[in-house]
């Protein structure tokens, strides 16, 4: 692994931040290292909910449930202590443009770097779509920007409000009531947009009809980030694995449930580890089988060490 990295991690740890706004930033590791972050824990107060934390954290409402399976989402109680699954392994993909995660909920960006300037990830939380309403798969772009969007909702989206007795109109004007929210990303698949919405409670959740929202802080800074033209992959990683400093990680989301009958995890997870340890010499590495049952079992989406260099 590469050493110089990690002194540097060290030396800038004040640079792997969480900014004004909630999207998390940090230096982006050598093409050897994928993993970045640091899990933390904050003490509850009376009146938290475990979204409220989440959302000071810029966290999803999954990641941090899933990550505190024993704690009650609306009542963890005062002095309770929340971890807060920041560490993250990066996405196996190419590291350019945006990259959303679907099990994992959540985006990353890969901005270019100018002349000298430091490369870096950022990532957010992100809600996706409805079993019913999938956001899809695979390579796009953006390919415009729009600020104080309005929003033609389909005639299947206003029958299904109607239904429950919402009467939507033809079209929602721009403003802080409309569920784009202020800013929005849309993309070269036909219909499905990056937005802000005016329900941040549900980041982190499926709740959409297929779009990706983001919290209103996060949607901004990335709005005024992300330039026309840029890639988007929209990936299926539940499992990924990574090493840092000898030691092998691997990082476990709740498949998407439209998945989990037809996914065989045994052998994606055999395959992804044989991936991770491609290159490296018989004899030269141990794989911890029951670290690795504990990882598919719990599924928190904490890095698990499972296995090391020798």
């Amino acid at each position: 692994m590469c050493r110089s990295y990690l002194f540097t991690l060290w030396l800038v740890t004040g640079l792997i931040r969480t900014s004004a706004a909630l999207e998390q930033v940090h230096i982006l590791p050598p093409d050897d290292v994928s993993i970045v972050g640091q899990d933390k824990t904050e003490r509850a107060v009376y009146e938290d909910t475990l979204s409220d934390i989440a959302r000071r954290h810029g966290l999803g409402f999954n990641e941090i449930v899933n990550a505190n399976p024993k704690i009650n989402a609306w009542t963890p109680g005062a002095g309770t202590n929340v971890i807060l699954p920041n560490r993250r392994i990066l996405p196996d993909t190419p590291r350019e443009g945006l990259v959303l995660n679907l099990p994992e909920m959540r985006l990353y960006y890969y901005p270019k770097p100018e002349k000298e300037e430091t490369p870096v990830v950022i990532t957010y939380p992100v809600s996706i779509g409805r079993m019913d309403w999938n956001t899809p798969l695979g390579l796009t772009t953006i390919v415009s920007k729009i600020k104080n969007p309005t929003w033609t909702p389909p005639e299947s989206i206003r029958r299904e409000h109607a239904a429950e007795g919402d009467i939507l109109p033809a079209v929602v004007p721009a403003g802080p009531d409309n569920p784009l929210g202020l800013f929005a990303l849309r993309l070269g698949k036909a219909g499905y947009l990056i937005h802000g919405t005016d329900k941040p409670w549900g980041i982190g959740m499926r709740v959409t009809h297929g779009c990706m929202r983001l919290y209103p802080e996060d949607i901004e800074a990335l709005f005024n980030k992300v330039p026309v033209g840029t890639p988007v992959r929209l990936i299926n990683q539940p499992f990924k694995a990574g090493w840092l400093a000898g030691i092998l990680y691997l990082q476990v989301f709740p498949p998407l449930e439209e998945d989990v009958e037809k996914l065989d995890a045994e052998n994606a997870l055999i395959n992804i580890l044989t991936k991770a340890v491609a290159g490296l010499p018989k004899g030269s590495y141990q794989i911890n089988g029951e670290a690795v049952r504990q990882a598919k079992t719990e599924q928190k989406g904490l890095l698990i060490a499972v296995g090391r260099e020798l």
